[in-house]
């Protein structure tokens, strides 16, 4: 009875045996055609212009493409200008508008260079993977012009038609922008972010904005995404963190434009409490200015440490209410001698570089005074009240997990946490022992808890304080480190209570039969498949690789963020998965980018060569394809037996 009832909710879909079968032939045919492009990227750290530049330039692929269409008809700066035109339609059709360039022979030639280029990019999909990426606007137009075979004179002929009517009904600027986009969509057949999204960098909300126009796209979760996921849930603790990295980075257009936070309470508090502290230690770090939300430095270094002061305080107590957590040494406001001005580490005293605490009660140090409790019920309130991140946020959960399985690869963010022997660690939540593959899966369901939970279940404040140790718990897999030094790095001059020991994953895995293991342990096959993932910033000019375990592990955090790039030695990796192998492209800054004016290639290494190209068959979505033809091929049967009836025309 469940079959039948499911093949008469199919019947509604194909409501004929020809519509079945036309559909069963659409999906055989497309089994034998070459998988799509994946793209990996992680670690974006808000950085929005250099990820949507390699987005949109397929990572500078799309300009070899260009090469090697044009290679004798355009010159190199005509291949630029077109590069440069795919990679911002809307920016370079207003230049040359302003130019007085914009004239019906110049549209109808880059319609046709266009068409070209769109043709040899998209030969190896089907017109209706094609039509799938292409912009509504204008897509029958597209879709004819691009599949219409002109080695006929005639139809040669039916095309240049085509275009003359384009650009008499005033349509060529809008056909233009709609090719390049189906041209950045189709050179990016699927796109992998592997975690943090957000902090460091100026526009993150303009990152998730271009992601949420990416037709195939998922995310698997970073701690910096875990931040902003628990602030817009309502951990208050998460809320300062999010603000004080926020500030500490000067990323005030970000908070104030681009997600409506109301920073006004928390400035006048601070310049009240903190009149006369210059508070050098939280002078914000410079590396990028603000367009819209100009604050004078010493204002800003004032309310940097006080939100961090706060979320010390409201960390204290959440760590109090949650002793499984087993985080002692992260109480640091209850680690510190108030009186004696001293932070007492394993006995031994290290004197504070900042002494100045007028808001602390010695005898109750993680205590909210009345002011900072009016304060954090403001933040509280403007953080719910932001329709931008809520926004946002639920497009994090609906694409987000923390962990994914696709076609042969495990893509996770930070790590699975080990032992030095290379054994799963595993975490005691609600006296379970979770570990491994269930120990994600465990933290999938809790995030979710935390944001879907009504504010009066029994379960709510908990997930919203796990969502905290997501952020920095030893065992958390976002986090991978013992500990997060951020007050040490404040008050604390020894640095070796500012050292963060990073989880023994980071070393054992490492090690080939570690990653077998782990890819064993979800299921996978160790011979075929690999690891993914990014969170620990490749240092290339050390000589780190990012290829490791015999090429069962890719770590691809190159360090896109402007913060990482001292130590990486580059701009950010783009892992590339295409039909016939894995490459690493591996990028310049995005101001060395930008100056190459549209001829910009990164450098690409092609690290795992296939010994037969894959074709969509061999893919996941290829199996879920032989699932519908099975389904589609009973629906037939129940039409041709006469279990269910076609739908008459009439």
């Amino acid at each position: 009875m469940k079959d039948i009832k499911f093949l008469r909710l199919l019947a509604k879909e194909y409501p004929t045996i020809s519509s079945a079968k036309s559909e069963i032939i659409r999906y055989q045919a497309s089994l034998s055609l070459p998988k799509g492009t994946e793209f990996f990227f992680s670690d974006l750290h808000g950085e929005h212009d250099a990820f949507i530049h390699l987005l949109r330039s397929s990572s500078g692929n799309t300009r070899t493409k260009i090469s090697e269409m044009f290679h004798n008809s355009l010159t190199e700066e005509e291949k630029n200008q077109l590069a440069n035109l795919i990679y911002n339609p809307k920016k370079v059709l207003s230049i040359v508008k302003s130019g007085g360039r914009l004239s019906i022979e110049w549209m109808r030639l880059m319609i046709f260079r266009l068409v070209r280029l769109a043709r040899y990019i998209g030969e190896k999909y089907s017109k209706y993977r094609i039509g799938q990426k292409t912009p509504e606007e204008y897509r029958d137009v597209l879709l004819e012009i691009m599949f219409l075979d002109d080695s006929d004179p005639l139809k040669q002929k039916y095309l240049e038609s085509t275009v003359e009517a384009i650009l008499e009904n005033n349509a060529g600027e809008a056909v233009i922008s709609n090719l390049c986009y189906m041209i950045q969509n189709v050179s990016v057949d699927t796109l992998h972010i592997i975690g943090d999204i957000f902090d460091r960098g100026p526009g993150p909300h303009i990152i998730l904005d271009e992601l949420m126009d990416f037709p195939d796209v998922d995310i698997q979760w970073g701690n910096h995404d875990i931040v902003w996921m628990g602030a817009a849930a309502g951990c208050e603790a998460l809320i300062m963190n999010a603000l004080r990295i926020g500030i500490g980075y000067n990323s005030f257009d970000f908070l104030e434009d681009g997600y409506g936070i109301n920073l006004r309470p928390l400035a006048t508090f601070a310049a009240e409490v903190y009149a006369d502290d210059p508070c050098t230690r939280f002078k914000p770090k410079h590396y990028d200015e603000n367009k819209y939300s100009s604050i004078d430095e010493k204002l800003a270094a004032k309310m940097h440490k006080a939100v961090a002061v706060i979320q010390f305080k409201l960390e204290g107590q959440l760590y109090n209410r949650n002793p499984e957590f087993e985080m002692e040494d992260r109480k640091v406001l209850e680690m510190t001698d108030f009186k004696e001005k001293v932070y007492i580490y394993e006995g031994e005293k290290h004197p504070l570089l900042d002494e100045n605490f007028p808001t602390i009660d010695p005898e109750d140090p993680t205590a909210l005074t009345d002011e900072e409790k009016v304060l954090v019920d403001s933040l509280v309130s403007s953080f719910n009240h932001s329709w931008n991140l809520h926004n946002h946020i639920k497009f994090l959960y609906d694409r987000g997990s923390t962990y994914l399985i696709r076609n042969n690869n495990l893509l996770f963010h930070g790590c699975i946490p080990m032992t030095k022997e290379g054994m799963f660690s595993s975490l005691k939540i609600e006296g379970k022992e979770y570990a491994g593959k269930e120990l994600m899966d465990k933290m999938n369901d809790i995030i979710r808890d935390a944001y879907f939970l009504p504010k009066n279940h029994k379960d709510k404040q908990k997930s919203l304080d796990y969502m905290l140790y997501l952020w920095c718990g030893p065992l958390s897999p976002m986090f991978g480190k013992s500990r997060m030094a951020t007050f040490e790095n404040f008050f604390v001059e020894d640095k070796r209570l500012r050292k963060e020991e990073y989880n023994p994953y980071y070393e054992v895995s490492e090690r080939e039969y570690i990653c077998r293991m782990i890819l064993s342990s979800f299921g996978l096959d160790p011979d075929v498949s690999r690891i993914i993932n990014g969170h620990v910033p490749v240092k290339i000019k050390d000589g780190e690789n990012p290829v490791k375990a015999n090429g069962k592990l890719y770590v691809i955090d190159g360090g896109i963020s402007k913060a990482y790039q001292a130590k990486t030695g580059i701009a950010g990796y783009t892992l590339i998965y295409s039909s016939t192998g894995i490459s690493l492209a591996e990028h310049k800054n995005y101001e060395e980018i930008e100056s190459d004016s549209g001829s910009y290639t990164p450098a690409i290494d092609q690290v795992e060569y296939f010994p037969k190209r894959h074709l969509i068959s061999d893919t996941d979505a290829g199996k879920a394809l032989l699932n519908e033809i099975e389904d589609l091929k009973n629906l037939v049967k129940a039409y041709e037996s006469g279990i269910i009836k076609e739908e008459r025309k009439s």
